[in-house]
């Protein structure tokens, strides 16, 4: 891949010069609805190009270098769809094509350009007048155009002579721009209510994320002293919403100019504090940027929060002596895509309108069947946020959602509202969201009194409701939208990771950080090894390293779930409970309440509450099933007081089916790698004996991953009193059907070795064996001796080279000389005719046999051959044989610099003798 950035500068055309103009081909005399030429002069600020190889792994490195790419160029809210399109452009490039595929990044101040060209320009977009049937979504190839279409602003096809260059253009959203603002006087007891000191926490963070400045105010709220937190990133405390394709993250929120908001802090109990946040953008005087963050707590929001601009044509109708709804004045506050802001004024604005006490708004799910709590004031949201209850009748349901209702007393009708139960409120007025005809939501308000409302204030809610309705129904599609590009993006990038692995371990590691912080705050991984198997925890990731500990030895204690093939996530409740037991007998315990030491036992509820909090919200359960059989669980936890919302769950699910493949083809893989080593490691001589009078060294390296034995092989064994075989050969080709040979070859020495006969007689009847293999036989070079230890010290060697590289006789004055003479290899003639020959070993001696895997070692047209295999050797003058073959296998390593493409084999025989100092 070659790539290029180029800051600032105009928008010329990225061709070779003298390059004929680019012209959209298509049918004479009909126009092209789908596609766009570039019109317009916007100035591009900065460029960046790559270039990518026609091969499958260029699709997941295009990925990369436009997200990249458009992060660096602080273009976060188009990264998501950006990449998918890419993915598919450089998919149909250098897969489709089979061509090279230039991509081509521009900045703008409005947006991003990315082109993609591909190297056949054949390829034609078929255009007609009428509408283009592209195909089916399901198809191989071809959806690359249909995104285009649904996704980008712009987008294009330009033909050349020499390339098809498919570009889109996706515009940047507009972001609202805050204004002053100023509210009249108020009596007192009209005044938003704050504790008696209300403490501001000033944070400061640095260019880099981290917190550089924390106030006095800011220790007394969160118990964090300056010099526990300076240093540290803020994305450590704070507790964000991580929704894929859906908000803005803590990191982009703190790059903007200005941003205020809703978020939560950790505590130094573990405990989160909701708080309102203002943040201001700054820089010092040497230029330096950094944020400041002013915090408060959530329920004095009125110390921070900016108050309401009554837009111009508002303000002119109230002259008129008519009165303009104040809930109407609200509703074009948020920002257009801002569902949770939104959501969150509505109640509040609700509440307010009525007097009331609480107000809350639940929205429904596309069937109309169930309502998912989105938004609430005067309640503990946190623990109620994306909860569902039934829209039909009975007990825990929502019965009252379809129509208006007014409850004076709930106390006489326990369980009518859910969300309210346990909270102390008495009445409580919902009326519906609705949508041309359809019931989209249900917004509340209720109060700690009995009977504060009546059918009055629920036809005023009702008008309210419907004049909100259609912006939140608006807002609420434009979310799922988004959040369907975000899983589409993440879930692309998390197959191309758990493809890349057949190790279990790394893919049992990679589902679990796949998961965290994106889709949970925490998560296990249960494996099961067989039917009659238990499930067994093996992996638990926490986004605090510092609770891993404490949450795995707290789910040991738990008994696992049960693993259910049902498809979809089903709530274990396990956890949260054990967990807020084992909290309250440590909190007991620290005060003495069991009788016992309490000076012992003190010091560890920190980390139990800690691990209390971090699993005691919602935990749910979703099966890892592969080949129709439950191979684990994947787990995922939410801390104290939180829901998962539906949209995570289905993308966790099909997370859990991609994890489930790769987890199950990796143990495959293990199961078939093991056996494959233990087979293998069957063909290997059992060890190397010890010769009295003789040094013997065996180095043996095998070609191919995996691989253990390959078509080379040894053996030195017993035959008699005093006299040992030694062998050394090499099997035409490699891989498992050599190895097959291998073992053939070596089994057969030791038995017909054992049986007295003589060196060529023994290979003869090899020979034989070899050819009866019929259509499996190979060819096979040997060297078959018979060593035996004198009594002055010295070594006879009787040596049969059937076809192998000689063996190399180094003496002790440094000569090397060839220890045999050429005979015909194995497998080929069937009357073979062989015969021995006698050499005898000097004190201090050495006999190297190797294979031509040795002799053949190559580097571009340079060979090691047998002349300089000697020059080596004679390099190695009374070294022990050890050392010899440790010496020549260093060479030949060195020889080249590629990974060696054949087996080899070194052995080393050595008569003692004086050595070299």
């Amino acid at each position: 891949m070659t790539t290029g950035v180029i800051p600032g500068g105009h928008n010329p055309e990225p061709r070779p010069t003298g390059e004929r103009m680019p012209q959209q081909r298509h049918q004479p005399g009909q126009a092209s609805p789908h596609v766009e030429t570039r019109t317009g002069s916007s100035v591009i600020t900065a460029r960046a190009a790559a270039t990518f190889e026609p091969v499958g792994r260029s699709v997941a490195t295009a990925r990369s270098f436009v997200r990249d790419t458009l992060q660096g160029w602080g273009f976060a809210d188009v990264v998501d769809d950006a990449v998918v399109l890419t993915s598919e452009l450089v998919t149909n490039a250098v897969v489709h094509a089979g061509t090279h595929a230039d991509v081509l990044c521009l900045r703008s101040d409005d947006g991003v350009r990315i082109e993609v060209a591909d190297r056949y320009p054949e390829r034609e977009v078929p255009l007609q007048g009428s509408a283009v049937n592209m195909g089916s979504p399901d198809r191989e190839g071809g959806r690359g155009l249909q995104l285009c279409a649904a996704l980008a602003a712009r987008w294009g096809v330009e033909y050349t002579s020499t390339h098809k260059n498919v570009w889109f253009q996706l515009d940047l959203p507009e972001r609202p721009v805050g204004t002053r603002a100023a509210g009249p006087s108020l009596p007192a007891d009209l005044l938003p209510l704050a504790d008696g000191r209300v403490r501001v926490a000033v944070v400061q963070i640095d260019r880099k994320g981290s917190i550089s400045a924390w106030n006095e105010d800011a220790e007394e709220v969160f118990g964090h002293t300056a010099a526990d937190v300076t240093g540290k990133p803020l994305s450590d405390l704070a507790a964000w919403p991580h929704t894929p394709g859906t908000g803005t993250g803590i990191a982009e929120a703190l790059q903007l100019s200005r941003w205020e908001g809703s978020y939560g802090i950790r505590g130094a109990d573990g405990r989160v504090t909701p708080v309102y946040a203002s943040h201001l953008r700054v820089r010092d005087t040497g230029g330096e940027p950094s944020t400041v963050c002013l915090l408060v707590r959530d329920h004095e929001r009125a110390v921070l929060q900016t108050p309401l601009r009554v837009p111009a044509s508002d303000t002119g109708g109230a002259s008129d002596g008519q009165s303009s709804d104040p809930f109407e004045v609200f509703i074009g506050s948020p920002a257009p895509d801002d569902l949770d802001g939104l959501l969150q004024r509505t109640v509040e604005r609700a509440r307010d309108m009525l007097d009331g006490d609480s107000a809350f708004l639940l929205l429904a799910t596309d069937d109309e069947t169930e309502l998912e709590v989105r938004a609430s004031t005067g309640l503990p949201s946190a623990r109620q946020r994306f909860a569902r209850v039934p829209v039909e009748a009975g007990p825990g349901r929502y019965g009252s959602a379809r129509m208006p209702a007014v409850h004076d007393d709930l106390a006489a009708v326990p369980g009518a509202v859910p969300l309210l139960a346990g909270t102390g409120m008495r009445s409580v007025v919902t009326v519906p969201l609705k949508v041309e005809g359809r019931l989209t939501g249900s917004l509340g308000v209720a109060a700690e009194a009995p009977g504060r409302y009546s059918n009055e204030e629920a036809l005023r809610l009702q008008f309210a409701a419907d004049r909100i309705a259609l912006a939140v129904e608006s807002a609420r599609l434009g979310e799922l939208e988004r959040l369907r590009r975000g899983s589409l993006s993440f879930l692309v990038e998390a197959s191309d990771l758990l493809a890349g692995t057949l190790d279990r371990d790394q893919t049992l590691a990679l589902m679990a950080q796949m998961t965290v912080p994106t889709l949970a705050t925490w998560c296990a991984v249960y494996t099961i090894a067989d039917q009659a198997s238990d499930p067994y925890l093996s992996y638990v990731l926490h986004e605090d390293e510092e609770l891993i500990d404490g949450i795995k030895s707290l789910l040991a204690k738990v008994p696992p779930p049960d693993p259910v093939p049902t498809p979809g996530a089903r709530v274990w409740t396990a956890p949260g409970e054990h967990a807020h037991q084992a909290a309250l007998r440590s909190s007991m315990r620290s005060l003495g309440l069991t009788g016992g030491p309490t000076r012992q036992v003190s010091a560890g509820i920190g980390p139990t509450l800690a691990t209390a909090s971090a699993v005691g919200g919602e935990t749910v359960v979703l099966p890892l099933v592969a080949r129709n059989r439950v191979i684990g669980m994947l787990t995922l936890g939410k801390p104290t007081d939180e829901h998962f919302r539906q949209e995570i769950l289905e993308l966790a699910e099909d997370l859990s089916r991609r994890a489930a493949l790769a987890l199950d083809n990796a143990r495959l893989y293990s199961e078939r790698t093991a056996i494959s080593q233990a087979l293998q490691r069957s063909l290997l001589p059992p060890g190397t004996p010890h010769i009295e009078g003789m040094e013997v060294e065996v180095i043996y390296r095998a070609a191919g991953e995996g691989n253990e034995v390959g078509g080379d092989f040894y053996d030195v064994f017993p035959i008699a009193d005093n006299a040992y075989g030694f062998a050394i050969g090499d099997v035409c080709g490699t891989g498992p059907n050599a190895a097959a040979v291998t073992g053939l070859a070596r089994h057969a020495l030791r038995l017909l070795a054992r049986e007295g006969l003589s060196g060529p007689a023994v290979l003869e009847r090899l020979n034989s064996a070899i050819l009866d293999e019929g259509a499996r036989s190979r060819f096979l070079t040997l060297l078959y001796g018979e060593m035996r230890p004198q009594a002055d010290g010295s070594a006879e060697m009787k040596v049969v080279c059937a076809g192998h590289p000689l063996p190399l006789r180094l003496r002790q004055d440094g000569t090397v000389e060839a220890a045999a003479e050429p005979q015909p290899l194995l497998g080929v003639i069937e009357d073979l005719e062989l015969y021995e020959q006698t050499v005898t070993l000097d004190p201090g001696d050495v006999l190297l046999c190797v294979t031509d895997g040795v002799t053949e070692r190559r580097e571009g047209t340079r060979m090691l051959g047998d002349d300089g295999l000697a020059d080596v050797l004679t390099t190695c003058t009374g070294l022990t044989a050890g050392a010899v073959a440790a010496r020549i296998m260093r060479a030949v390593e060195r020889f080249a610099s590629d990974a060696p493409s054949d087996d080899m084999a070194i052995l080393a025989m050595r008569v003692p003798g004086l050595q070299k100092d």
